[in-house]
């Protein structure tokens, strides 16, 4: 299964049948699914369907849906007028002028502008929503593909920053042992310049002590699995970033521990260097579904 992007693009247009008839989608991160619609008046009832398929294929993501449809010129558009509608709304006016006889009153083009008053033939409609249900499918399936294009380039991007961040803690294991050689030796220096007889039990105590509390094979173990983790994750797929970012909470937290634990600068600048490695990541992992 892929990781998806939540960033993408897609428009297609219908210019077959009579009119003309464009669709646009836009989908950037966001924490959950928000839906957005922008439709014409003849396709306002289509929005349930298209949200519904909208659900079906994405999971997270701020996504605006655009339709533009341009009746072709010259040709009949079987419009009637609701009289139903239109009395409803004359009563509708004729309260809101004695309520308030400044109120400026609509012109005939915003009558037939309010939704239900203009009827289309209902042959003509269920062709136009076919049409359009059948053309924002198609955009669907390139907005997928696209994200989907997009989330492999995004995981590449993840892996390449894992491997580095694999490179970084295996040098500072390697170094952890002559490090804390040193740390020792300089303790037993100290000691001798100061011309102390010290109880050789106790010194060792001490040092133990030291070692313990700079040793840090505990944090380069847990970085190594929140590594693993991710790999994994990755290798999983699906909808993913959120559990991605909770594991570069993890990988942060155990890069600020052997940070404060550094025995040496080349320490420090592994957990520089693996701050700034978990910070890439967790960049793009913004984007990710």
């Amino acid at each position: 299964m892929n990781v998806n992007s939540m960033t993408a693009f897609a428009r297609e247009g219908d210019e077959a049948g009579p009119g003309s008839l464009a669709v646009e989608i836009r989908s950037v991160n966001h924490r959950y699914l928000d839906c957005q619609f922008k439709l014409p008046e003849a396709l306002r009832g289509l929005e349930q369907a298209l949200r519904e398929r909208l659900q079906k294929g994405l999971s997270r993501g701020k996504v605006e849906v655009l339709f533009r449809w341009q009746a072709q010129a010259g040709t009949s558009t079987g419009l009637e007028i609701n009289g139903e509608q239109l009395a409803a709304l004359a009563a509708a006016m004729n309260q809101v002028s004695e309520a308030v006889p400044q109120a400026a009153a609509p012109s005939s083009l915003d009558i037939l502008q309010w939704p239900g008053v203009v009827e289309g033939d209902s042959e003509d409609a269920e062709a136009l929503a076919a049409r359009s249900l059948a053309l924002f499918d198609r955009a669907l399936k390139t907005l997928l593909d696209t994200r989907a294009r997009e989330g492999d380039k995004l995981a590449g991007f993840i892996r390449e920053r894992l491997a580095a961040v694999s490179v970084e803690v295996d040098a500072a294991r390697a170094r952890m042992p002559e490090l804390l050689a040193q740390q020792h030796e300089r303790m037993r220096t100290r000691v001798a310049d100061l011309g102390i007889e010290a109880d050789p039990e106790r010194l060792e105590a001490e040092l133990a002590i030291v070692a313990q509390k700079s040793d840090v094979d505990e944090e380069l173990d847990r970085l190594v699995a929140h590594v693993q983790e991710v790999g994994r994750v990755l290798d999983k797929g699906g909808p993913c970033g959120r559990r991605l970012d909770f594991l570069m909470q993890e990988l942060n937290r155990e890069a600020n521990t052997l940070s404060s634990k550094s025995l040496a600068t080349s320490t420090t600048q592994n957990a520089v260097e693996l701050k700034v490695l978990i910070e890439q990541m967790r960049e793009q992992i913004q984007n990710l579904e």
